[in-house]
């Protein structure tokens, strides 16, 4: 798989919807509406990101606890903003 079929927006959108309605009312807008006007490095971010735990994700995007790897504090504010946006 090369780099460009991993961020492949369908590809990631699928990787976006999760076990948990509440990750997923979170992060598939992200993926469908936000993803593509991404930078390559958030682009590459984000897809790190959707590689954790959902219960990580969770607790991390509800800010009960700090991220394993602290360039993921970027990312949880771009997704917890575009939600604000779109509320």
């Amino acid at each position: 798989m090369t780099e460009s079929d991993d961020l492949h927006p369908s590809k990631i959108f699928w990787h976006s919807r999760r076990g948990m309605l509440e990750l997923d009312l979170l992060l598939v807008p992200f993926a469908r509406e936000a993803f593509e006007t991404l930078s390559l490095e958030d682009k590459l971010l984000y897809r790190d990101f959707l590689a954790e735990e959902d219960q990580d994700l969770w607790a991390w995007l509800m800010k009960r606890a700090e991220p394993s790897e602290a360039r993921f504090t970027p990312m949880i504010d771009q997704i917890l903003a575009h939600k604000l946006a779109n509320a």
